[in-house]
């Protein structure tokens, strides 16, 4: 009888000798006269238990992990193709609780599958919101991708419904889709993960999108950091195209989209979507002014729809499960679910698909498991390197667009970082200030200029020189960052500045000091 085995062949697992696990487990088989099928699948998102090795069984997938190659022989010794007792036995896979108590709906083929097999994409309900939406009017789609209250997942949280409505409305002799992949923020790689781990929901996502507002070609821009998304998604896109299910005459409808993938700038502005825009043209990517808008003048100057990986991979589920089912998870104007990522001092970092209400403190504690350091989780930076620092006061408030907009926080990719006790919040402002002068695309004043001269700042800050009157101008440089630079990059760049002024006022001085500064 042959035996299934799992072993990943997402990056992260890579990086910590998944191939050589892999290598190993084939000539171990084949050495004991073993009939084995070996799985390349994609990561379950348990990062501390890479390389993780399943086995199929009538019960279920049993896990044993994180196994190096050096005990794969012990592995086999124990009888593990059988069923047989390891120390690192995990028992059944979706009973570990860090995956079972998740609401996986994006994530739901995600380690579980080939990535860049179709015919197992199609076992698992892949291609079925396709086969619906072929059979509606554009509108229709679009409708149904309002109802769902899917939103923006890139940071924005906008009515992904509305952008794609505007686009259709728009008259065009061409129109676009754009997939932003540059997931250059700290502490994220959910979009990695889909492109590396389910690259065919992607594909399928962005090809309703063209249904839906009459667009017949598309781009993934993919961060020059990620060759094994890229590699994923250009394998999956041969398959489609192969199949029907992209280029000419889609599936028989007679409808056109083609996909291609764009290797990204390996810039962080590039992240901004008309920056973005003018890096899939050829050009330095620097930030477009707005008006007009992408939906109405984007790539090429022509009408086009920019969502991120994550807002693009949940419209095959809600074409095929319908707008109401995707809406009924998460709470207020957030519905759906959003895959959160886990990192930073955490003895358990990883990806956590929940549905929007849970709160911090459930994610750095029920899924994390504290910090790894054993000290206390002080600060948890939200969002990116330009999210706001949320200390411990603020760890119950709910994952929500308008919850964390309340606190002076944003939501973002969905990342978390966490630190314990020992940070300066002193030196992770002053990081946020060089980071975006390191970054800056250089077309605004304030935020090319205000970015340098809040490192001085910050220098004589931490020096103590002449501090309150120092602070005073660091509050009033980024006001004019927030209100002054044309996108993103600069006027958040005072988030996590301005979060660590005011949640931890003693890295910067005492609070007499502070309190005359302010």
């Amino acid at each position: 009888m042959t035996v299934t085995i799992f072993v990943p062949r997402d990056s992260t697992a890579l990086a910590l000798g998944a191939n050589e696990t892999a290598a190993a487990i084939e000539r171990e088989a084949k050495a004991r006269g073993i009939d084995i099928k070996l799985v390349r699948n994609g990561s379950r998102g348990m990062f501390w238990l890479e390389p993780l090795v399943e086995v199929a069984t009538d019960a279920g997938r049993i896990g044993f992990g994180p196994i190096e190659e050096h005990e794969v022989a012990g592995l086999f010794d124990a009888g593990f193709t059988t069923g047989g007792s390891h120390p690192k036995a995990l028992g059944l896979t979706e009973e570990i609780p860090y995956l079972k108590k998740q609401e996986r709906l994006q994530f739901v083929r995600v380690g579980i599958t080939d990535p860049v097999s179709l015919d197992d994409y199609l076992a698992h309900e892949g291609y079925v919101g396709l086969k619906k939406a072929i059979a509606m009017e554009p509108a229709a789609i679009v409708q149904e991708v309002t109802d769902s209250g899917l939103r923006g997942r890139g940071g924005a949280a906008f009515p992904t419904g509305i952008k794609w409505k505007t686009v259709l409305g728009a008259e065009a002799p061409q129109k676009y889709i754009a997939c932003n992949a540059d997931e250059g923020d700290s502490g994220t790689f959910s979009d990695r993960m889909v492109m590396e781990d389910d690259p065919f929901m992607l594909i399928e996502g962005m090809t309703i999108a063209g249904l839906a507002v009459k667009a017949t070609e598309g781009y993934i821009y993919v961060r020059s950091e990620y060759p094994h998304s890229i590699a994923n998604l250009n394998e999956a896109i041969a398959a489609a195209n192969a199949a029907g299910y992209l280029g000419e005459n889609i599936l028989g409808s007679g409808r056109t989209f083609n996909l291609q993938v764009r290797k990204a700038a390996g810039a962080y502005v590039c992240g901004e979507e008309t920056a973005m825009l003018e890096s899939i043209e050829g050009k330095r990517g620097m930030v477009r002014a707005k008006p007009p808008l992408p939906a109405l003048q984007g790539l090429f100057g022509q009408p086009t729809v920019i969502n991120n990986v994550i807002s693009l991979s949940a419209v095959p589920l809600i074409m095929s499960r319908g707008a109401e089912f995707y809406k009924n998870y998460g709470m207020g104007r957030s519905r759906g679910t959003l895959p959160m990522q886990l990192a930073g001092n955490l003895k358990f970092g990883g990806l956590v698909e929940k549905a929007f209400g849970v709160t911090l403190r459930e994610l750095l504690y029920d899924f994390g498991g504290g910090s790894e350091s054993g000290r206390p989780i002080r600060a948890v930076q939200v969002g990116g390197p330009l999210g706001a620092y949320m200390p411990e006061s603020l760890f119950d408030t709910p994952f929500d667009y308008e919850a964390f907009a309340a606190v002076a926080s944003t939501v973002g990719h969905g990342g978390l970082v966490a630190f314990d006790d020992t940070v300066d919040m002193a030196k992770q402002a002053r990081y946020a200030m060089h980071f975006c002068a390191e970054e800056s695309c250089g077309k605004c004043t304030p935020c090319r200029i205000g970015s340098t001269r809040g490192v001085e700042v910050m220098d004589k800050i931490i020096a103590n020189q002449n501090r309150p009157q120092q602070i005073h101008l660091l509050r009033d440089l980024c006001d004019v960052m927030v209100t002054g630079s044309l996108c993103a990059m600069g006027n958040m760049t005072p988030f996590p500045v301005l979060s660590a002024l005011n949640h931890f006022p003693e890295d910067f001085g005492d609070q007499k000091t502070l309190a005359n500064a302010a």
